[in-house]
Order: structure tokens, then sequence, then C-alpha cells
């Protein structure tokens, strides 16, 4: 499965990725975003479980096991463009909104805000077709969770 979606993002033009390989390249992306700072902690492991079972109705060891199966993608996943490119492809502008707010939700699971990850986040919402104020809303969302 891994091989098959980094053969998809790696495409001159990557195509809208089917669901179960959208789920796990969202997945992907949260773990870069928790990686972004060079910290990948416990409770940013934690928030990604929670975030992917609520997002896709999973058990707590569903959602770990997608979290795992991400952890791999997301090691050998080309540059964040050509990554959130796809994921845009295989997203409705709404889920995108959705999308922008658990990836805040895990930035700011560890309390603090590191110039990483917003420089990160700032890119990748832009890369979603998101406004700066989309972005903005989404992480104020985020930290009243």
């Amino acid at each position: 499965m891994i091989q098959n979606i980094l053969g998809r993002l790696l495409a001159p033009a990557p195509e809208r990725l089917p669901e179960p390989d959208a789920r796990v390249a969202l997945a992907a992306l949260l773990v870069r975003v928790a990686r972004a700072d060079g910290q990948y902690d416990a409770a940013e492991i934690a928030r990604i479980d929670r975030v992917l079972a609520q997002h896709h109705g999973l058990s707590p060891f569903q959602a770990a096991g997608l979290r795992t199966e991400a952890e791999v993608l997301e090691a050998s996943a080309p540059d964040t463009v050509r990554f959130t490119r796809a994921l845009k492809a295989a997203t409705d502008l709404e889920d995108r909104a959705a999308m922008m707010q658990a990836l805040w939700s895990v930035a700011l699971a560890d309390n603090t805000r590191d110039a990483e990850e917003d420089t990160l986040l700032r890119l990748v919402a832009d890369l979603l077709g998101l406004r700066d104020v989309d972005s903005a809303l989404a992480r104020q969302r985020a930290a009243k969770e």
C-alpha cells in the first residue's frame, strides 16, 4: 500500500487519491507536522491517534495502526509540496478546512508554538487552497479543543 501511495504522489501530475490512500496520506501529513519541530512526543502521538479516530470513526487500536502506517509513509514521502497537492486533489474544500484544524491540533498538542511548525502550516494551508484567515480560524478552533 505504501509503495502504491508513493507512486501516486511521485507522479508528475498526482491524481486524486482513493479513500484508503487519502486516509493514510492525511495521517502522514499529521505526522509530518508533529515532526516539524524535531520532536515527536507522546502528546503529539496521542493527538494524532485521537484525530484519526474521530475523523474516520476508528477504534483507538485502528487509529494507532493507521498512524504507524503513516509514520512509514511520511518518512519516505516526497516533499511537502507534492504531498499536500495530492491531498488537495483528494479532498473537498470543507474537508480541507477540517484537515487544517486537525493539523493545528497536532501542532499545538505539546502546548508550544514552534517556528518550524508555523512555517510548515502556512505552506500547507496555501497548498490546500486555504486563505490565511481560514488557517487562523482553524488554529483558534484547535486551541479550544
